[in-house]
């Protein structure tokens, strides 16, 4: 049989042979604890634990053959109907045989799994901090199977009955509400939900309760039991109120919206180290990172992150586990939907009202990136197998989905938009769907042809630039205004864009206003804007003004020029965010240098009132430096950055978040003498900045720079780590260790990553992310051929999330001339039967690589 990765065709062949009409899983995790040296292996081996399944289900050919999924240590025994199989006859190690099924069958399995270290399966995590250990599971898109034996593809939906065995003196929860009775929890059946949202979280968390009541259309009252759960160690800082607050606001808001009750009982959050992702929609049981849980000061921005995760994750209880996806390929048909409603519900039912903002100059950006790539895909995609769909968890199944119903919203209306998304949900309860579902339902709804529209945004690929064009008339006035329609050679199509046009000019007081506007539906490589004809020339023309539609905005010379002068004037701060990313795209496309973005950064971000706005152009502004400044210039533009950075930093208001955000840009660009020196004093007290708070996040954030310039070693690393002994600070203590500019540094961070499997996913997160210095290129040179040589036999024996954090992680791009993409080509000639997933990962590092180079070479012309 074939192995870990499956393939749509066997999902499909298997979901027309069988249906399963429920599960029984007993777990016993007392091994967690205790063992010699308490960590991964025992006296008898690698630490296990033991996995009872029974499930039942119906075959609608008697007869035939199929098979179960379970990735286990070892199987102890298998039954099917009551006859005893051989487990070395039928486990493969991925796999069990399945032969001669009734009509009605029962399999029970009796496994000894392993528990996890790289976030996949039952993580186990032993806290730095006490010794406690904690666990929770981690299963899209395919890892339940490494838990409990089961049919792992999303359409086969069953309900379950989990019971867990623990340790005494801890907590267990599980998707429903649990029982405990002489050392076993034992947990309500569930609605039918698929294998990948069931979810399982045990150990000594701190837990706070509440509960959420609303009274029915009915007349009856809906009450859902709340809970929010994280390590002891972490409780101290543990913001409980915010986020039972917005878990509130957003089911109410969602009630008031979907007409369709929570259909899932109680709703807990459970806040989790060493978590690979953001959230996880588990159904009754939200898994979330524990980095949510701010150890130190931060900005409104990351309450707003968080805020917006906890709705995006509500959402996915109607869009995702009410109604699930028959297979990956319709991923974005809970993806999409959640990204959007997360800002949709953000916007509308909590303080966070810059959410549309942050969707525009963020989200919208990783989609931009993802969709010139040249693994971009359809929102819809092919998915032909577990791998693809790994990976497809990217910026185009999440942000530009999100755009594109944005855009929808546009397109029908949101009233239409909405009954549609009633009508879904109630058609389709506990089921599973297709595209066509979707569209079928807002085609009754919103009186459109949904076809048209579905064939031109959901099942192409790319993006699309518009630009405005003016022509004036002899009375100084706007004669005709067209928008432009572009598209890449790769992907020509063009679309349907519902867009507003924007017309600004300077106020006296100096101002950048909008003085009028028009929508205007886009169709074609030329739209003329007739509404606008006969109004006053316009200093700048925005297209996609409102951010209405998902495109790559453009300028007309006159725009561009009045950007470089007043870009911190406008008024509207949606509209001067969709500025700046509209020049960080013009950037990355090599259209503008990169020094010039930057200087506009320097000149205007200080004025930047909306700071997750300022934040994102820290990072562009941080790339800019690393990627697309010509190397000949990087050390002058870099020295100018820091020395504006520090200026902001001094003039920020004392105590502010922007005070806040400034200092830690500034530690990431800080390299002359001077600054580290100001870092180091400000670490030990010998300097001072009013109002800067030096809390022990931003200790760490100022002591990567100073070790990745050698001005802080082992000894000075272990010190800090003694203030700070928890698993936060193990991590930073990693991730710096890493940075030190030595050779047997990079050599030991190097094997510790590739040649071992011996650290969880954190800290190979960490170890990577100190190791990959910017100031360190010809320190790293040497690693360039050992990616090349390292990086198949990496993707075959590691987990898929750790090879994806190696091969994207530790590709040469800091080695950046031709040499590098020369050697990424031959090794994509010479590994043409490598798994496309591991080739679509170089593929997609080489482009990042060869648009630096492009970028470089349009900075170069700047200095001509």
């Amino acid at each position: 049989m074939p192995g870990e990765n499956l393939s749509r065709d066997e999902a499909r062949e298997r979901a027309a042979l069988l249906s399963v009409e429920g599960y029984e899983v007993s777990l016993d995790v007392r091994s967690a604890v205790g063992g010699s040296t308490g960590g991964e292996h025992t006296a008898e081996g690698p630490r296990t634990f033991r996995s009872v399944t029974t499930v039942r289900f119906r075959c609608n050919e008697p007869g035939a053959s199929s098979f179960a999924d379970l990735i286990a240590q070892s199987v102890t025994a298998v039954s099917l109907n009551g006859k005893d199989l051989d487990p070395s006859e039928v486990f493969d190690g991925s796999r069990i045989l399945l032969e001669d099924l009734g009509a009605d069958n029962e399999l029970v399995v009796d496994a000894q799994c392993l528990y996890s270290r790289t976030g996949e399966g039952l993580h186990r995590f032993v806290d730095p901090e006490d010794g406690e250990v904690y666990l929770y599971s981690q299963y899209e898109p395919a890892d339940s199977r490494r838990v409990f034996a089961n049919f792992e593809q999303p359409d086969l939906k069953a309900p379950f009955r989990f019971e867990v065995r623990a340790p005494e003196g801890w907590t267990v929860w599980s998707n429903g509400a649990g029982e405990h009775h002489d050392g076993v929890w034992r947990f309500a059946e569930t609605k039918p939900v698929s294998t990948y949202i069931t979810c399982v979280v045990a150990g000594p968390y701190h837990h706070v309760t509440d509960t959420y009541s609303r009274t029915l259309a009915d007349g009856t009252t809906l009450e859902i039991p709340l809970g929010a759960l994280c390590r002891k160690g972490l409780a101290k800082h543990f913001d409980a109120d915010d986020v039972f607050l917005v878990t509130k606001q957003g089911l109410d808001f969602f009630h008031d919206h979907f007409d369709y009750p929570y259909p899932f009982g109680k709703y807990d959050q459970a806040f989790v180290p060493e978590y690979n992702l953001g959230a996880m929609e588990n159904p009754g049981l939200v898994t979330f990172t524990e980095e949510f849980i701010f150890r130190g000061k931060v900005t409104q921005a990351a309450y707003e992150g968080r805020a917006n995760v906890v709705l995006h994750e509500m959402a996915h209880m109607w869009f995702g586990d009410l109604v699930t996806m028959e297979w990956w390929d319709d991923l974005w048909l809970k993806e999409s939907f959640a990204d959007f409603m997360g800002s949709f519900s953000l916007v509308g039912a909590t303080r966070f009202d810059n959410g549309w903002i942050t969707f525009a100059n963020r989200r919208k950006a990783w989609a931009y990136r993802a969709d010139q790539l040249p693994s971009t895909h359809p929102i819809t995609a092919d998915i032909r197998d577990l791998q693809d769909a790994k990976l497809n968890f990217d910026g185009i199944t999440y942000a530009k989905g999100a755009s594109v119903l944005k855009q929808l919203v546009a397109y029908v209306g949101q009233d239409a938009f909405l009954e549609g998304a009633r009508r879904y949900f109630k058609r389709h309860a506990y089921g599973n769907t297709r595209l066509g579902d979707l569209l079928a339902v807002l085609e009754e709804t919103s009186g459109r042809d949904m076809g048209a529209w579905a064939r031109a945004w959901l099942q192409t690929a790319g993006v699309n630039s518009l630009t405005p064009q003016v022509l004036l008339g002899p009375d100084g006035r706007i004669a005709e205004l067209a928008v432009l329609q572009e598209a890449p050679e790769s992907h020509p199509q063009l679309r349907p864009h519902r867009v507003a046009v924007g017309l600004y000019r300077l106020t006296g007081a100096g101002a950048l206003e909008r003085y009028a506007r028009a929508e205007v539906d886009v169709d074609g490589p030329r739209t003329v804007v007739a509404e606008l004809a006969g109004a006053e020339a316009p200093e700048l023309v925005l297209v996609n003004d409102d951010d209405l539609t998902y495109c790559k905005v453009r300028f007309d010379e006159t725009s561009l020029a009045t950007l470089r002068e007043h870009l911190g004037d406008f008024t509207d701060p949606l509209a001067r965010a969709l500025c700046w990313s509209a020049l960080w795209n013009l950037t990355r496309d090599a259209l503008l240098p990169a020094r010039d973005f930057t200087g506009l950064v320097l000149r205007f971000a200080g004025r930047e009132s909306t700071i997750g706005v300022l934040q994102m152009l820290h990072a562009w502004t941080g790339s800019a430096l690393v990627h697309y400044v010509a190397p000949q210039a990087r050390q002058t533009c870099e020295r100018m950055v820091a020395e504006g950075a520090l200026h902001e930093l001094r003039q920020a208001e004392p105590g502010s978040e922007h005070q806040l955000a400034w200092a830690r840009f500034f530690a990431t660009v800080a390299s002359e003498p001077e600054d580290l020196e100001l870092l180091r004093g400000l670490l030990e007290g010998t300097a001072e900045i009013a109002g800067l708070d030096v809390d022990q996040e931003l200790r760490w954030a100022f002591l990567e720079p100073l070790a990745a310039h050698g001005l802080a070693d082992e000894k000075v690393l272990s010190r800090e780590l003694g203030r700070d002994d928890t698993a936060s600070g193990k991590r930073h203590q990693v991730r710096c260790l890493a940075a030190r500019p030595s050779a047997a540094v990079k050599a030991q961070a190097w094997a510790q990553v590739v040649e071992s499997d011996a650290l969880s996913n954190a800290l190979v997160g960490a170890t990577i992310a100190g190791f990959a210095q910017p100031s360190q290129r010809e320190l790293l040179a040497p690693y360039a051929p050992e990616y090349f040589a390292s990086i198949e036999r990496v993707w075959a024996e590691r987990s898929i999330q750790i090879g994806m954090d190696v091969v994207r992680g530790l590709y040469p791009s800091l080695q950046d001339s031709p040499r590098t993409l020369e050697a990424t080509d031959a090794w994509l000639a010479a590994h043409e039967g490598a798994a496309p997933a591991l080739r679509r990962l170089v593929l997609e590092a080489r482009d990042d690589l060869a648009r630096a180079l492009r970028g470089q070479a349009c900075d170069a012309t700047a200095d001509r």
